[in-house]
Formats: structure tokens, sequence, C-alpha cells
């Protein structure tokens, strides 16, 4: 008999240990990441465990672009990109990779060693821009945005010396490395920097005379997944974890202000090409 009670009582803990490995099977999430989101998605790790999520964090390099392997299904979801990033991967590669939740933005801004405001610009002034065709067109639009040129009207994001239909101040804007800005402004009275190159220049988003902010929807960062994945309940759980007061603030202190948090509806994300059009 007690033999018996031995056999029955190792089958209900087999059976026991399945059951616990299938709940973590089902809670289990890959998420494709770069180095700079780590700090992020270590705390966000911390925060979904008490949930029951488990969250995998897969470190991609640059050499390896975390929506290939979203697509062939190496992870569950990614978050790495901003929204002009996922639309052009889609239409570039014939996926339909969703965005299911906003995160941050890490805006462009643009700097000065002479000037103080946009009150101080001078007609004919030279304004450094990064040369690549995506920051071009994201530096030409902050300054449409701030009243001081026009786009094209086929505008499709992307920058080049034909972008720009009026510039009343006959500004003269400079192409260059985005890694240089920084030392262009010794020669530009302005410059446009990227967020990572200007941090690693020890310039931080408040020094910004101007920058980036929520109304550039197409450049809000997002948490993307499979199509067939966009109402996964799991997902959903971290996305909510990820717009928490308690994650904004873990956010804006290590990054020392230089990000900003942002929870905006899924359907309102979704009108950003009204912003080229504005």
């Amino acid at each position: 008999m007690r033999k018996l009670n031995y056999f029955f009582g190792l089958i209900a803990l087999l059976f026991l240990l399945v059951a616990c490995a299938k709940a973590d099977e089902k809670n289990a999430v890959k998420v494709g990441i770069r180095s700079s989101e780590l700090k992020t998605w270590e705390y966000i790790k911390k925060q979904a465990a008490k949930e029951d999520i488990n969250l995998d964090l897969v470190t991609f390099s640059a050499q390896y672009d975390p929506n290939q392997a979203l697509a062939e299904g190496e992870v569950d979801m990614n978050a790495f990109q901003h929204v002009a990033y996922l639309n052009l991967f889609n239409t570039s590669n014939d996926t339909d990779l969703q965005a299911i939740g906003t995160t941050i933005m890490a805006p462009i801004g643009l700097y000065s060693n002479k000037y103080k405001s946009l009150d101080d610009m001078k007609e004919g002034a030279k304004i450094a821009v990064p040369n690549d065709p995506s920051n071009w067109g994201r530096a030409l639009l902050l300054l449409q945005e701030n009243g001081l040129l026009t786009v094209t009207d086929n505008f499709d994001g992307n920058g080049g010396e034909d972008r720009i239909k009026d510039n009343p101040k006959k500004l003269n804007i400079l192409p260059v490395d985005g890694a240089t800005t920084p030392r262009v402004m010794e020669d530009a009275d302005f410059a446009i920097i990227n967020n990572g190159v200007a941090v690693e220049a020890g310039l931080l988003l408040k020094d910004a005379i101007i920058h980036e902010n929520e109304t550039a929807k197409p450049f809000i960062n997002v948490i993307v997944a499979r199509s067939e994945d966009k109402v996964n309940e799991t997902l959903k759980k971290i996305i909510d974890i990820y717009q928490r007061e308690e994650t904004a603030k873990f956010i804006e202190d290590i990054s020392k202000g230089n990000y900003i948090p942002v929870k905006m509806p899924l359907d309102e994300l979704a009108t950003w090409k009204e912003f080229y059009l504005h």
C-alpha cells in the first residue's frame, strides 16, 4: 500500500511539474531590443515577474535588425524603433508587423554654441543637419514645425536639397555625417543633433534651443509584434507595465530627461502621416 501511495504521489508530482512548465511557457515572452534600451527593459522584466510574466531580453547588435528576428519568429515582440522606421521596414520587406503600444521619444534637437534662442537666428544662418535621408528629413520637419521653412508638398519624410519648398530666411542647410554634428557646431551657427549623439557629446535635451515633442508622431518609439499577436493578452500586460507612471519616472531618471515617455492611443498614433502634410 505504501508503494502504491508513493507511485500515485510521483504521478501527481509529474503532472504538477508539467502544468507549471506549460504555465511558464505560456507567460514567457522574448523581447528584441538594442543595448541602449537594456536598463529600461531590465526594470520592466522585474515588474513583469511580479505578475508571473517571464521576459527573455534578446539584445541585438547594429548588424542585425530586430524586425527581421520578429518576422522570422525568433522573438515575440521588439522595442527599438519609431513608427516611420517600422513603416519603411514593412514596405521594403512586404511584412505586416504591427505597433501595439507606444514607449518613448528620443527627440532630435537644435543646438548652438553661439546663440541661445531662435530670435538670434539671422538670415543665411548655417545649420548643420545629419546627412542620412531619414534624419535629414526629420531635421527639416523640426525646422518646419518652428516656422523656419516649409517642406515640399510631396514630402515623404526623407531629406534632400530638393525637399525645401520655402526658405524665407535663406537658411544655409549643411548636411554632414550625423556623428560629427556636435563638432560642426564650432563652424556652423546651429546644428540639429540626434539624441544619442548629443548624449555622447555631453549635451542634454534641456540644452536644445528647440526639440521634437509628441506632435512628431512618426518618431514616437513603439513596441512591435506580429499582426496575429496584436491582441495577445500577455503582451498587453507588458505594455501596461511600460506605460505606468512609475516606469515613466524611472526612464526620465536614468536618461536624465533625454527620453520623453509617451502614452498615446494607437488610433491617434495611426494619424502619423498627417504630420507630413500640415
